[in-house]
């Protein structure tokens, strides 16, 4: 399949890579801190920071949105660590709303600061809002982020909908041994603000945290669980290049699975991430990334930020999962993507810095 660019004035021009994956979605992360420690993504007391004079302007951030965008990206989430804690998140949300070709804007949040902002947010053009919620006892909570915040969050969730945003998801990184008790309260809880849940396999990325094999709940469990307490559990189809496969239970309430750790997506995945800096990571797994930020300080034109963009993902041959899945194989998938000492000294290899 041809990868094809054109002139900048000329408009929208995809590009795909070496699977004919297009690129579509992109998830921009505006800073590399976060409120919480939670164990599966910081579970360090502290870390190695990117350097604020390297955090890109929002002016920059949604620069570098619509060299995306000349590209086929129509998608942009804002991701962190925990994106409400950059200061004036809305005025991003206006910049890359002014570009046309952008047709979602959404935000994935911890909800501890959701109430304090989610109306500037909907008034500022904000389409989607997800916020992580892994478990609803209070005390769970607490040993899981390492603050005491449950109350905060639940009060940033029921702000969504007060403001007018439709579409809530709910999501859920599914730990054997943790909180598998409590996936049928959390979809009867996603009932109660029209929401749709959707659990995630817990994935070896990063390197901190405690991953084992053995702490997965397989998308498989969470079915059986749920054909076993509900009844017939329908897959709803054309799933496209979403990460999550939907499924619809007899009274109609739907929730979803993202099952990469199990049943890997890589032939469809159209994301990558850029970093609060400006590194581009072309799949979650990836140990390293393209310095988009440098290109962009010095001046680069848009023809050659496009072509930088353009040639990168046309060479693109990541499928990150699947690799992971492959070491089962033998017997070496037993630990977390990256060693802590590594970690420590490249702070672009954490989870939270890239949007994970």
């Amino acid at each position: 399949m041809a990868n094809l660019i054109n002139h900048p004035m000329a408009g929208r021009s995809e590009v795909f890579d070496t699977f004919g994956r297009p690129l579509g979605s992109l998830r921009l992360s505006v800073t590399d801190r976060c409120n919480l420690r939670c164990n599966y993504c910081m579970p360090e007391p502290e870390y190695v920071w990117l350097p604020r004079e390297d955090i890109l302007s929002f002016e920059e951030m949604a620069t570098l949105a619509g060299y995306f965008a000349d590209l086929g990206v129509e998608k942009v989430r804002l991701t962190g660590g925990e994106p409400l804690l950059r200061r004036d998140l809305a005025r991003l949300v206006r910049l890359l709303r002014q570009d046309r070709r952008i047709t979602e804007v959404a935000l994935t949040t911890n909800g501890i600061l959701l109430a304090d902002h989610a109306q500037e947010l909907y008034e500022a053009g904000l389409d989607r809002v997800t916020v992580s919620l892994d478990t609803l006892r209070a005390e769970r909570f607490r040993q899981l982020t390492g603050r005491d915040e449950f109350s905060r969050v639940l009060e940033g969730i029921e702000s969504v909908g007060k403001t007018g945003f439709s579409h809530l998801k709910l999501d859920t990184v599914v730990i054997r041994g943790f909180n598998e008790d409590e996936l049928y309260a959390l979809v009867e809880f996603a009932k109660q603000y029209r929401a749709e849940v959707r659990f995630i396999e817990y994935m070896d990325v990063g390197g901190a945290n405690d991953w084992s094999l053995e702490k997965v709940l397989s998308q498989d469990t969470i079915l059986d669980m749920f054909g076993r307490r509900y009844g017939q559990v329908i897959p709803i189809p054309d799933r496209g290049t979403a990460p999550a496969q939907r499924f619809r239970l007899p009274d109609g309430t739907i929730f979803g699975i993202i099952p990469s750790t199990t049943v890997p997506f890589c032939a469809h995945c159209d994301r990558s991430r850029v970093t609060a800096d400006g590194l581009w990571y072309l799949c979650l797994y990836a140990s390293s990334g393209v310095d988009l930020g440098k290109p962009l300080r010095r001046g680069a034109s848009p023809l050659e930020m496009q072509e930088l963009i353009r040639s990168v993902w046309a060479a693109r041959r990541d499928r990150g999962a699947e690799d992971r899945k492959a070491l089962e194989q033998v017997g070496l998938r037993s630990g977390g993507l990256i060693h802590i000492d590594r970690l420590r000294e490249d702070p672009h290899l954490e989870m939270h810095a890239r949007g994970g």
